[in-house]
């Protein structure tokens, strides 16, 4: 079985969502990683569909038209309309949302999804892009909490 710490990303980013993992999780201590489970799904489930939905050039039409409307005819909650507003890809994440789905906003806003990752990360793109060709993130600052002395 692969390890799950492979899923880290640096201690140091910070979501706007507020709690982002559930603290009875095993996976809750991996800094600055929002793991996608079945809890997430059910959060999110909405969310993700609002993003498939535009994957058919007439939605993508109306949601550019008129973003808050075509939102309103999800059942999302607030807090999400609103992330999905502001693009706060970061708080998406923390709601429930799915990288993979949130790209087809990426491509709706007229970005690629490195784009939309540097995004995510505060980096600018060729920043990100230098970082992912020269191997991703480095290991400082991707443990586990207890590994790093509570950090």
């Amino acid at each position: 079985m692969p390890d799950s710490r492979i899923f880290r990303v640096a201690s140091d980013m910070h979501y706007s969502a507020g709690s982002l993992m559930p603290s009875d999780k095993s996976y809750s201590d991996i800094p600055g990683t929002i793991v996608f489970d079945s809890d997430m799904a059910r959060r999110g489930f909405h969310a993700n569909q609002f993003c498939m939905s535009l994957m058919r050039p007439e939605n993508r039409e109306r949601f550019l038209a008129d973003e808050s409307t075509y939102l309103d005819e999800w059942p999302m909650s607030a807090a999400q309309k609103d992330a999905f507003l502001r693009r706060d890809y970061n708080a998406l994440l923390g709601l429930g949302a799915n990288v993979y789905y949130l790209s087809k906003l990426f491509f709706t806003d007229g970005q690629s999804f490195e784009q939309g990752a540097a995004a995510m990360t505060g980096m600018p793109r060729e920043a990100y892009r230098a970082m992912m060709l020269a191997g991703g993130r480095p290991l400082a600052g991707n443990r586990y909490r207890e590994e790093s002395g509570g950090g």
